[in-house]
């Protein structure tokens, strides 16, 4: 009786640890269903990511001017260059009150 014991010991303990590994490998998986990191396709024009063009400017010095505006008034901003000046760059979600804050720096 104590050979079958130690057998249904060895190998309960071995077979719980199999069932386990299968249940954590359902559970989380590889995430191969799961989008990956985006890829930054280096022939896209636009390029900004996440990021969208509020103005464009033909100087740095002007560029740098209405990003500590839109810094001022609390907006995320920064400076691209493009092949024909400098572009402000916002997040979508701040592309709105950016306009606003440049417009009202246009009409002073």
């Amino acid at each position: 009786m104590a050979d079958w014991t130690r057998f249904f010991v060895l190998f309960g303990g071995l077979i719980m640890m199999v069932g386990l590994a299968f249940a954590l490998r359902w559970t989380w998986g590889t995430g191969k269903e799961l989008p990956g990191p985006r890829v930054i396709d280096p022939d896209d024009p636009t390029g900004d990511g996440l990021l969208e063009e509020v103005g464009r400017v033909p100087t740095e010095p002007a560029a740098q001017v209405l990003r500590n505006r839109l810094l001022a008034n609390g907006i995320r901003a920064t400076v691209g260059r493009r092949e024909d000046g400098y572009g402000l760059l916002v997040f979508p979600a701040d592309l709105v009150n950016a306009k606003l804050v440049l417009s009202r720096s246009a009409l002073e």
